[in-house]
């Protein structure tokens, strides 16, 4: 009888589980697409259906995402960590400024006090480059690590990324790797060395990724490598690390995980995307929205909408500068897994022609246009283009900047998240639209020019790749956004 009482009572837990499940925070109004617990079965009943080799479109979806561990201070863990991992000479990557600055220094502390063999590259470019990312990557074959330490932002992660690949495959020609139609895109087969990542900005989420984007300065515009394989062994979450970011740092870094958060709810699901792989190892890491990442997703949009003014307007607001690095690592984890779009797709061609533009707040001397800033400016025109698609979907992402779903029509579902975005990026002093950083209209073929490869990420726009023309009318109406 205590058996049959225990198995009742598990059964009564389930049960309470399942009726709740259809109330998720993330997912709670009746506009969402977020599978439900009858939605899943149609979802096995569709796996069955092309596992049988009845469609030409992905059947499942994985998830990955690097160990995370955070909280204030943790940095100072790093040193035992590499000796945990019997770690003999580390390669640590970081950029010149955070070389100056806590960051670093506590890591470089912790190193030393548990007696890690290290050596530093403190050169790494912000915003990389092909060169620059064959620089750190000849540094990492000298040295020939058998752990790799990344301390800064997206830049410096990425940075790292690339060295511990190419120096695990010293035979690789350098666009082996890279995504194509760029680059050959092939599959990582051999296993890297470890690699631990410590942010120092609240935005790309690069520590739980398997992804390293560059510019790719012979068509000047962005690409990038993307395999799990990538992905850092830990990332290093530490509050510490953030507070000397300058407020625009932290407005442009936000921003970032704000287009991380909106285009991975809105890409096209995994279930719709082709070809199927016919190997496991050929899936890609960007494999379209599925229920897992959503879930990352759509919460991290509000954690951006609620704490990135407050993290902006006040570098004294610890809570909401904290509250952003978590917003980042869960939209990391979110995109990780599902992807980016369209503000990302177009963004490398406006980082890549830019040519006189210097963001305020960045100590680089070089013209820059902050990686968030590129995809921001896009965005309204992006989702008033992506809502016919998906319009619940866009509803969600509205009714998180405070919308009201109930008002909100599928065919006024761009417009509405569009003119949320708009307010938000002004309220963030966000340059106005293109024209803010020197673009005109004569540009507009050569941003699409450069917009067209990004076939990995524009591909998961939930309206598939669109053409040319379409791309043009995006950015021309993305000139000016107030």
């Amino acid at each position: 009888m205590a058996a049959a009482a225990a198995r009742s009572k598990v059964v009564s837990t389930l049960r309470q589980l399942q009726a709740g499940a259809g109330s998720c925070p993330c997912h709670s109004h009746a506009h969402s697409h977020t599978p439900t617990a009858s939605s899943f079965s149609s979802l096995l009943k569709y796996g069955r259906q092309y596992a049988s080799g009845n469609e030409s479109t992905d059947y499942a979806f994985e998830m990955a995402a690097s160990n995370i561990r955070f909280g204030p201070g943790v940095t100072r863990e790093i040193g035992m960590d590499l000796n945990n991992i019997k770690a003999k000479k580390v390669a640590v990557y970081t950029d010149s400024n955070i070389a100056k600055l806590h960051p670093l220094k506590a890591v470089i502390e912790s190193l030393e006090q548990n007696k890690v063999n290290y050596v530093v590259y403190d050169t790494v470019r912000v915003e990389p480059t092909d060169t620059s990312f064959k620089s750190a990557i000849e540094f990492a074959r000298q040295h020939n690590p058998d752990a790799f330490v990344a301390v800064g932002g997206g830049s410096v992660m990425d940075t790292c990324k690339a060295a511990s690949l190419y120096s695990s495959h010293p035979e690789a020609d350098f666009l082996d790797f890279v995504n194509a139609p760029i680059g050959k895109g092939l599959p990582i087969r051999k296993a890297l060395k470890p690699l631990i990542a410590v942010p120092t900005t609240a935005g790309t989420g690069s520590e739980t990724t398997g992804t390293a984007i560059f510019d790719y300065e012979p068509l000047h515009t962005k690409t990038g490598i993307a395999h799990r394989a990538l992905k850092p062994y830990l990332g290093i979450v530490d509050p510490d690390n953030t507070r000397s970011m300058p407020a625009q740092v932290h407005a442009s870094s936000g921003l970032d995980v704000l287009c991380h958060a909106l285009e991975s709810y809105t890409a096209l699901p995994y279930n719709e995307r082709s070809p199927r792989p016919a190997d496991p190892i050929l899936r890609p890491a960007y494999q379209g929205s599925n229920p897992i990442s959503d879930v990352w997703s759509l919460h991290a949009l509000r954690m951006v909408v609620k704490y990135l003014p407050r993290a902006y307007k006040d570098p004294e607001d610890l809570e909401a500068q904290q509250q952003m690095l978590l917003a980042s690592t869960f939209a990391g984890i979110g995109f990780g897994n599902a992807g980016v779009h369209l503000c990302h797709g177009l963004s490398y061609p406006i980082s890549g022609l830019n040519k006189n533009y210097h963001h305020p707040g960045y100590k680089v001397d070089h013209a820059l246009v902050p990686h968030g800033v590129s995809v921001s400016l896009t965005s309204p025109s992006v989702f008033r283009f992506t809502a016919a698609s998906c319009p619940d979907r866009h509803i969600d992402a509205a009714a998180a900047f405070g919308a009201d779903p109930a008002h909100i029509k599928p065919t006024t579902a761009g417009d509405v998240l569009a003119e949320k975005l708009t307010a938000f990026l002004e309220e963030l002093d966000v340059p106005n639209g293109l024209k803010g950083l020197g673009f005109d209209s004569s540009m507009i073929p050569q941003l699409v020019e450069g917009a067209l490869p990004q076939e990995r990420v524009t591909r998961l726009a939930p309206t598939r790749a669109p053409a040319a023309e379409q791309l043009a009318k995006i950015f021309e109406n993305s000139m000016t956004n107030y």
